[in-house]
């Protein structure tokens, strides 16, 4: 092999290695090139080094020769090697000061090397010069790839964002010598992802590439390549992926699906009664799915609320129905969402609405009495069958039952089935002069159907009694008592 270099530790010994190799050397000293292809530097120089590159195969690799410029080739002088790695990793022929690698190096391992070189006259076992120290330094070669820090990776961006929006970045490390040539540079590319997103090559940065609809599709996945030596041909790399999730916005309205909705409820139901659902639906989720239900025209009879854990509207009666007054009403419901941020009121400009027709069941209801309560006279001392009054009740549900009458523990009266009240006894005001009554009414077809009416009854005098003393007098009279005179009690 030739050498372009030769250079000295120390007085008189000198370091050769292959001229694709380098070395640091004082500025200060003078160089002289002899005839032998080799510098001889004169004293002062504090060290020198060799340059061996990283994971060279070549078993017995020459790294370089130590020469002592005392030898003259009669083989006297004898060359050691001591330090860290010497007769390990490290030999010298001993008679030429030739220095080999044993074992393959690597620079991510260890990347330098301080040793001691040694020469000694073999005949008399004296060191010819002073112990020199030099290091031999492990160059680097591309033998590592790219590798990502942080895996897995995750990011999350809000939907509809608009282009460049930053998502997340990546950074990859490689083990190389980022000051050897361009091992350690690298460059990101997107192996997946177009068109929604890009990388900034230098940086690993990702950001959005086009506008994208979480309703369509909510998760993406981005396959990132890292290559070094800046990307060329013939450079090492390595990947990652990116989940990349998109956040909700509240672009979506909430739509009723069913535009008619029929409800019944019953005129017997009470106010709050729930008399039936209806439903809207909103692809955004969350907050953003959260809506409130309301009834146009302020309605009297109905209302309605919002399931918050269901979001469904419920219909509620708010005043009693009358099936007989009205037996159906049509209401319109509209929808809008409860949280709407004021850049996105224009998705939400029109509110959804469906109508709902709501049927009044007819309840079978009891008689009702046309008056709340009745009054009647009558004199006493009238025959049996006299007429007191009549009481009148109807059947309020459409098929207008007939009516039963009854009187309730009376034996004094009684009432056909027209209502109609008699006597059935003599009365007598000095006996009873008010008779209070409890006549009830049965529908025929439904004779759980009952209502009842107080009747109150005043008898009425009349003149059928001679005044009588309150006791019995005894009189007495003298027989001589004169016309006109007074009798004696």
């Amino acid at each position: 092999m030739d050498y372009c270099l030769l250079l000295p530790f120390t007085l008189g010994i000198s370091l050769v290695w292959p001229c694709f190799m380098a070395t640091e050397i004082s500025q200060t000293e003078e160089v002289k090139h002899p005839v032998d292809s080799h510098l001889r530097v004169k004293r002062g120089w504090m060290w020198n080094q060799f340059f061996v590159p990283e994971e060279m195969n070549k078993t017995n690799y020459h790294i370089g020769q130590l020469r002592s410029d005392l030898d003259n080739g009669n083989n006297s002088f004898q060359y050691k090697l001591l330090g860290a790695g010497a007769g390990s990793i490290f030999v010298i022929d001993e008679r030429t000061g030739d220095i080999f690698a044993v074992q393959k190096l690597d620079r991510e391992e260890r990347s330098l090397y301080t040793l001691r070189a040694q020469v000694i006259d073999s005949t008399t076992g004296r060191a010819v010069e002073p112990e020199s120290e030099f290091v031999i330094r492990v160059s680097d070669i591309n033998d590592n790839e790219p590798k990502f820090l942080d895996e897995p990776y995750e990011a999350i961006v809000p939907e509809m964002s608009p282009e460049g929006t930053l998502v997340i970045q990546v950074t990859a490390n490689d083990a190389d010598d980022p000051s050897s040539g361009n091992n350690a540079r690298l460059l990101y590319s997107l192996l997946q992802g177009q068109p929604y997103f890009s990388i900034e090559p230098t940086t690993g940065i990702i950001r959005t590439s086009s506008k994208m609809d979480r309703e369509l599709q909510d998760e993406y996945w981005v396959i990132i390549q890292a290559k070094d030596m800046l990307g060329q041909p013939g450079g090492l790399s390595g990947t990652t992926s990116v989940l990349i999730k998109l956040s909700d916005v509240n672009d979506n309205k909430p739509i009723f699906k069913e535009s008619f909705y029929r409800l019944t409820v019953s005129e017997a139901a009470p106010t709050g009664t729930s008399i039936g659902k209806i439903m809207a639906y909103d692809n955004d989720i969350g907050e953003n799915a959260e809506m409130d239900y309301s009834i146009e025209d302020d309605s009297q009879t109905f209302d309605i609320i919002t399931n918050n854990e269901t979001q469904e509207g419920i219909v509620i009666l708010k005043k009693k129905v009358d099936f007989e007054h009205q037996n159906d009403y049509r209401i319109r419901a509209n929808v809008k969402n409860r949280h709407v941020d004021k850049q996105l009121l224009k998705y939400h400009v029109e509110a959804s609405s469906t109508l709902i027709k709501v049927q009044v069941e007819d309840e079978d209801e009891p008689p009702v009495f046309l008056l709340p309560y009745y009054l009647f006279e009558v004199f006493e001392g009238r025959p049996h069958g006299s007429f007191v009054g009549t009481v009148s009740a109807t059947d309020p549900d459409q098929r207008n039952s007939p009516i039963r009458y009854s009187i309730t523990r009376s034996k004094m009266f009684s009432i056909d089935d027209n209502g109609t009240i008699i006597t059935t006894n003599a009365l007598d005001r000095e006996i009873s002069a008010w008779y209070n009554l409890s006549i009830t009414a049965t529908e025929k077809y439904n004779v759980q159907q009952i209502s009842a009416v107080p009747v109150y009854v005043q008898v009425l005098n009349i003149n059928d009694h001679a005044p009588e003393f309150s006791e019995y007098y005894d009189t007495y009279v003298c027989e001589n008592a004169d016309p006109g005179q007074g009798l004696s009690f």
